[in-house]
């Protein structure tokens, strides 16, 4: 049986990536030989079974399939169920172009830049058969277009040309009836991935009075409780708080406000330890992916008036990545949520500088906003600069209090650190082409230095934007924000399609705001209010 697997065409051509004579083991049961294949300090290389009876390969795994069980394929290979399927995101696609694309001007650059927010379904689609040294590097045009294209739009504050030609009776009408339409699929028809669960143990950890960093469930020494699943592995065991609960080890990598967003749904709906339907999560993302779009509406009606609020509304719910991140139930539209109403309050630095903290706390990426966000709309205004630092500490504060939960703050604070930063920054991954050497990938150079170089461009550009341009519009706040977000998504070792989902309220309204929207908007005074959380000095 090893023969016949080692000669499997898939798996042949793999091996010939490295040394001759791997070491392979293999394991009888129930009809099935699995075996493995392992080559020095590559580890495991391949994996697969095959039947005993027929001498059929049923599976066979090889790079990265053998570690990344979402990098296999199959339907909804990582999330979004459903809206995978052909039927529904093509329908998203075709309502997103109908809607927004400027008939009168077909041709222009604004369509490029809606099939560009669309292009990324082509990786999604190897993505999902398991293709993924084909889909990786599909995602870099997409971004790299949309970086340059907002760059452009905030170094010339000019909105581009062009602006959707329906009534905007018609576009909020659109969007009620999509917005309702997408909530009944993800509670019907949905599936909540890691993630999901990491947000619902984070809140009922606290809810519980504990410190979530350092307590998630896990599975070594403790008592097995529950059956195993299609793989043979049993995921849920005893805590020490005695609930038999799924494991999750690696699920407290993320920010405090990941967590504390799930408290209001988890009051409702509690959890039950085990990774089940959890409500909580269907309307945690639910609940966050309303938000965004009120977040939306919002903004476009304070910065351009109902018809830019129609719009970047209706781009939301027409845009399927949206859906696919809702359906997929992650924590991935906690963090635009709060950065719009960051935006929404430009004008009030303390507010600002609050929301956008709280949006760095879910999965810390705004952080390379904040320098950019300080100085509004003067960059030289270090009084505006002193009060948005001051909201920012206020609200870092506010989310952090989860810290001292623990009997030990500082030891709390210090795995709070190495279970984030650590983890995220060690971390290996084939979900982008930057870490493809650990696959011995013939005619692929070590890319980790082009990476740098462009992690250092992306950081010095942050910085950069502390003091120019000296005074910016809001256009240029939403198109370098937006720029900054897809420039980070760029760098990352581990990306996926849920964070696109990040930069795109700012890529949206940068792009689709009318040209109208260039003219001047009048910026209101940073006079105290009852809603500013720091009072004017």
């Amino acid at each position: 049986m090893q023969k016949i697997f080692l000669v499997y065409p898939k798996v042949a051509q793999w091996l010939e990536r490295y040394p001759a004579r791997p070491a392979i083991d293999s394991s009888y049961k129930n009809g099935t030989w699995t075996v493995n294949v392992f080559s020095g300090a590559a580890g495991e290389i391949a994996m697969g079974t095959v039947d005993d009876v027929t001498g059929a390969v049923l599976t066979a795994y090889t790079g990265p399939q053998v570690a990344w069980g979402m990098a296999r394929g199959g339907p909804g290979a990582f999330g979004g169920r459903k809206i995978n399927s052909y039927r529904y995101w093509l329908s998203f696609c075709a309502l997103f172009l109908i809607g927004l694309i400027d008939w009168r001007r077909p041709l222009s650059l604004r369509t490029v830049d809606l099939l560009m927010m669309l292009s990324f379904s082509v990786s999604l689609w190897f993505f999902n058969r398991g293709h993924i040294f084909a889909a990786m590097p599909l995602v870099y045009p997409g971004l790299v277009w949309l970086i340059a294209r907002c760059f452009w739009v905030g170094k010339k504050d000019r909105a581009p040309r062009g602006s959707t030609v329906w009534p905007i009776w018609l576009l909020i009408g659109a969007t009620v009836f999509v917005g309702g339409f997408r909530i009944g699929l993800n509670w019907r028809n949905s599936t909540v991935i890691d993630v999901g669960l990491s947000g619902v143990i984070g809140a009922q950890r606290i809810a519980d009075g504990v410190d979530p960093y350092g307590h998630f469930p896990v599975e070594d020494g403790r008592p097995a409780c529950g059956p195993a699943d299609s793989s043979g592995e049993i995921r849920d065991h005893i805590q020490t708080n005695g609930r038999c609960e799924a494991a999750d080890a690696q699920g407290d990598t993320y920010g405090p406000v990941s967590y504390e967003a799930y408290l209001p749904a988890f009051a409702v709906f509690g959890w039950s330890g085990l990774w089940d339907k959890l409500p909580t999560a269907h309307a945690t993302s639910i609940l966050w992916d309303l938000i965004c779009l009120v977040g939306m509406w919002l903004v476009g009606l304070r910065f351009g008036g109902p018809r830019l609020a129609a719009t970047l509304g209706f781009a939301w719910v027409a845009w399927p990545f949206s859906q696919y991140s809702s359906m997929s139930n992650t924590n991935d539209m906690i963090q635009p949520a709060l950065l719009l109403f960051g935006f929404y309050f430009l004008s009030r630095p303390g507010l600002r500088g609050a929301f956008g903290m709280l949006g760095a706390l879910v999965k810390f990426s705004p952080l390379l906003l904040l320098p950019l966000w300080s100085g509004y709309p003067d960059a030289r205004d270090n009084r505006s600069r002193l009060r948005f630092a001051v909201g920012a500490l206020i609200a870092a504060a506010a989310a952090f209090v989860v810290l001292l939960l623990d009997a030990h703050p500082v030891h709390a604070a210090q795995v709070f650190v190495h279970h984030t930063f650590g983890y995220q920054f060690g971390r290996d991954s084939p979900f982008s082409i930057w870490d493809w050497g650990q696959y011995h990938a013939k005619g692929l150079p070590d890319l980790h230095w082009v990476q740098h170089v462009l992690q250092a461009a992306l950081l010095a550009g942050a910085l950069a934007l502390y003091r120019w341009p000296r005074h910016r519009s809001p256009l240029q706040i939403a198109a370098f924000s937006g720029a900054l977000l897809a420039g980070f998504e760029l760098v990352l070792t581990h990306w996926s399609w849920l964070y696109l989902e990040w930069f795109f309220p700012f890529v949206a309204f940068a792009l689709l705001s009318p040209r109208a929207a260039e003219e001047p908007v009048a910026v209101e005074q940073d006079e105290p209010f009852a809603g500013d959380l720091v009072p004017a000095v």
